[in-house]
């Protein structure tokens, strides 16, 4: 069966005429002849949608795999199928963030010297991080399985395969140009997505290794950085004692500690080593720097750098919001230096005169947000006090407290019958639980009683925090609003530690582990942009975007890969990132 061409002359010119047709034998004739089945009319005229619908019509009295060879070829092999639409959206974005352009203006990364043809090492070295990139937002790995998940399990444009080694060298170099790469990526950023980096809010989290001992001491600059071997041995070399005076505190003289040390634990592993990470993220919850110090080292002091650090990028004026650990006298005479100002969490239950003060003023608190009201209140002519006061956070805590007394009247009910040394052990027993000890007080016999005064005062303090802010323009309203967006913060480190896993983190090598962090880093970035376009979450985000695959089709001509038909959600989740459907054909390869 074939289809079979004729030809009529008019006064316009010669028509063509196309035709299906199959050969019979003619027994008087001899020889085979033509006989046409179908007409399909004039070939400039050809209802192509038509011919579609026939072969689809004829294909289905065949079997699937009959029909499949009919129409593809009996030659033509369907080999694989790999997920394509989280690359696919990842890389998009990361190309129209300019990423990768920041990347390949860096200079030369491994293997500096380019064979004719062959891509420029950086352009390689740039599509190896990408890898690792989204291997950290789709299915977090250690490099070696990342290595293999991108060679067998996805298609990333321009990465058909690589090796575990080459992820280690681009790695490497990504730990020598970090602080180019979070310069050109915050630039990029910030003009392509015109964020607003008035109001920066910064944090530290801490992840835990699973090591029987710590690092060894390295010599430090006050950056927390390694010191250069001659450098190290000029500054005192192994005569520098571990422990010295500015150890475990960033922005000091040079300390001498190891990376991954012993510290106080966010994550309740104190007796594991680990490292800190700082981040920066903008009032739209966009990660913009990251920062790894070593274990021990004092949160009081690191703020200080990180100014320092974000001064050199020539922001405009900047207010700093940051939680309560960074509130001590010299974290703050530093932040109001230049043209900056800041947003400080303050601990309620403190001894200072200025908190008392503050707590103590009588005033009208004002309305602000559904469950939010702010009392502003002055106790100083450089800074301002805003008590916040949440009604549902209030219940919640005279809830709590009432349980936790419940719970304490049941422990010291009969206690005056104890003998002395019994009553000394309940105490004792009480002394370990914060929340039951708050309220206990011993009489001057050494009875145990419920502390009605401590209840009265703790009831004032329901549902409220405290704020410092130097900034005279700032409303009430805008500094309580400033400082709630601070859980942007704690939503990224939730999301590095579950949905990108932080950790494990399957290095030892300084190097390797912060180049790491700043993948993480990368991938928080994209995942937190989509999410704010979509107005959806990563997980599900991922979950649609798994669907679409890439199928690969291997014939004696050559090899081709094809994407699956787009669903409606994956066309609405492009639509919002603007970002264009992935044509039908995704690569065309001819047989050598």
């Amino acid at each position: 069966m074939f289809v079979k061409t004729t030809t009529r002359k008019t006064k316009s010119g010669t028509v063509r005429y196309l035709h299906l047709a199959h050969s019979e034998w003619d027994p008087v004739a001899g020889r085979s002849v033509p006989k046409i089945l179908y007409g399909f009319g004039r070939a400039d005229q050809l209802d192509r949608d038509a011919i579609k619908r026939l072969v689809g019509s004829l294909t289905r009295l065949l079997d699937p795999a009959d029909a499949q060879a009919a129409t593809a070829g009996s030659e033509l092999t369907f080999s694989e199928s790999r997920p394509f639409g989280g690359t696919y959206v990842l890389d998009a974005l990361w190309r129209r963030l300019g990423i990768d352009t920041v990347l390949t203006s860096l200079g030369t990364g491994p293997g500096r010297t380019p064979r004719r043809g062959r891509p420029r090492a950086t352009e390689v070295t740039e599509r190896v991080l990408f890898g690792l990139v989204a291997n950290r937002a789709l299915a977090p790995s250690s490099k070696l399985a990342a290595a293999d998940w991108i060679t067998h399990d996805v298609h990333i444009d321009g990465l058909p395969e690589t090796s575990d080694d080459a992820c280690y060298r681009a790695m490497d170099w990504l730990h020598d140009v970090r602080d180019q790469l979070e310069r050109g990526v915050f630039g990029q950023v910030a003009n392509l997505l015109n964020l607003e980096v008035d109001l920066l809010f910064f944090d530290t989290t801490s992840t835990y290794f699973e090591l029987e001992d710590p690092d060894g001491p390295v010599a430090r600059d006050d950056h927390g950085h390694p010191l250069p071997d001659h450098v190290a041995q000029g500054a005192g070399g192994a005569e520098g004692a571990e422990g010295d005076s500015c150890a475990g505190e960033a922005g000091g003289e040079s300390s001498r500690d190891g990376f991954r040390t012993y510290g106080k634990s966010k994550d309740s592993r104190d007796d594991l080593p680990q490292i800190v990470i700082g981040m920066a993220v903008t009032r739209d919850g966009i990660p913009v720097r990251v920062w790894c110090w070593p274990g021990n080292t004092n949160d009081q002091a690191l703020i200080r750098q990180v100014k320092d650090d974000m001064r050199d990028w020539t922001l405009s004026r900047i207010v700093w919001v940051a939680d309560r650990g960074f509130s001590s006298d010299a974290n703050r005479r530093y932040l109001r230096q230049g043209e900056h100002a800041y947003i400080i969490g303050e601990k309620l239950r403190s001894d200072s005169p200025e908190i008392r003060a503050a707590l103590s003023r009588q005033g009208r608190y004002t309305d602000i947000a559904e469950n939010m009201r702010v009392k502003e209140v002055r106790v100083s002519d450089t800074e301002r006090f805003v008590i916040c006061h949440n009604p549902d956070a209030a219940t919640r805590d005279a809830h709590i407290r009432a349980q936790l007394i419940a719970q304490l009247e049941e422990l010291i009910a009969g206690s005056d019958t104890l003998p002395v040394m019994k009553r000394g052990e309940l105490r004792g027993k009480i002394s370990t639980k914060p929340g039951l000890h708050r309220y206990l007080r011993v009489t001057p016999g050494g009875l145990l009683r419920i502390d009605k005064a401590k209840i009265k005062s703790e009831a004032n303090l329901d549902g409220k925090y405290l704020l410092r802010c130097s900034d005279p323009h700032l409303s009430a309203a805008d500094i309580a609003l400033g400082y709630k967006q601070l859980l942007e913060v704690e939503r990224g480190w939730r999301d590095m530690k579950q949905i990108l896993d932080l950790r494990p983190v399957y290095h030892r090598l300084e190097q390797r582990i912060r180049a790491h962090v700043v993948l993480c880093w990368l991938a928080l970035l994209l995942v937190r942009i989509i999410e704010t376009r979509t107005g959806d979450t990563w997980t599900t985000v991922r979950r649609h975007l798994d669907r679409l695959h890439a199928g690969t089709f291997t014939g004696p001509t050559g090899t081709f890969r094809q994407r699956t038909e787009l669903s409606k959600p994956q066309r609405d989740l492009l639509a919002k990132l603007d970002i264009p459907a992935p044509k039908q054909i995704i690569e065309l390869a001819a047989s050598r």
